[in-house]
């Protein structure tokens, strides 16, 4: 790679780290080049320093795969980006809801979009301000996983598709969600739980939004489910991010899971934003794209 881009490996399984890119700049054919190389072979890849402009985030997001749009609604940041935050539309620290529920969602290894329709590719989550301890996130490779699957289970997951479903999976973990709106909005989707990565290997397309096996009864798909999770998210397999502003972490949703730890939510700021790629597509919401089929769109 020209000029003074470096990139060293984090984890004795993925992750690398790049210095020296800088992501306010127009993406160049070499630079595409260089990072679909990167992400190819570490799935996980973080970039120090990064600028904090959000439309140079989604000028970079877009330089490799058309955006899964955020909906909208969010004043604080950029129309198109997520809000991984704990912030007010003002800035301010989100109080505690009146009923004491507290977010379970990214606290339980997935992958984005699980539930989508699209082929959703890679995620970009960029640091603005992080708290002083607690919400790293974690990651696994799912590559790494299906390679040390014993030769028995790799038979038995071979040809399996799973169901993945939010409100199921918030269900099993005593969650109830009673806004039928939202549940229309994302719908059970069945994906095949082998794939291949990037770079030809297979990787599990897992994470608890799995909720069963097509043409398999719960009895038997949810114990079988619970396994693979619990393989997969060993020590051994798992590097930890601890978060500092300006990183961009991109993974390849198609091959790697993650998480947050916990941290004092109503005590420390945690103000992170995401963009999201499709492998294709045009730009749309991932709810708009639930609607349709993509020769509707």
């Amino acid at each position: 790679m020209a000029g003074n881009i470096d990139i060293s490996q984090l984890h004795p399984l993925f992750v690398g780290e790049i210095t020296g890119m800088d992501t306010s700049a127009p993406v160049s054919a070499e630079v595409v080049e260089f990072f679909e190389d990167a992400m190819a072979k570490y799935g996980v890849c973080v970039i120090r320093d990064a600028s904090l402009s959000d439309s140079d985030q989604i000028a970079f997001a877009r330089a490799f795969g058309p955006l899964e749009l955020a909906p909208p609604g969010r004043k604080r940041i950029t129309e198109g980006l997520y809000d991984i935050s704990n912030l007010t539309d003002e800035g301010e620290i989100v109080p505690p809801k009146p009923d004491g529920a507290q977010p379970t969602d990214f606290e339980l290894f997935h992958t984005d979009s699980p539930f989508n329709s699209w082929p959703t590719k890679w995620s970009f989550l960029l640091a603005h301000v992080t708290p002083p301890e607690g919400a790293d996130t974690q990651y696994v490779d799912t590559r790494a996983v299906y390679d040390a699957l014993p030769s028995d289970m790799k038979k038995r997951v071979e040809n399996i598709w799973v169901e993945h479903d939010l409100f199921r999976a918030l269900q099993r973990n005593g969650v109830e969600f009673k806004d039928e709106a939202m549940r229309k909005n994302y719908p059970r989707m069945t994906h095949p739980l082998v794939r291949r990565a990037a770079d030809g290997r297979k990787a599990l397309y897992m994470g608890w939004h799995g909720v069963g096996i097509e043409g398999m009864p719960d009895e038997e798909a949810l114990p079988l489910l619970d396994e693979l999770y619990a393989f997969a998210t060993q020590d051994r397999f798992v590097y930890s991010h601890k978060w500092r502003p300006g990183d961009m972490v991109v993974w390849d949703n198609r091959c790697t899971m993650h998480s947050a730890t916990s941290f004092e939510r109503y005590k420390y700021k945690r103000d992170l934003r995401r963009a999201t790629i499709n492998e294709s597509g045009p730009e749309v919401s991932a709810i708009e794209a639930n609607r349709k089929s993509p020769e509707e769109v």
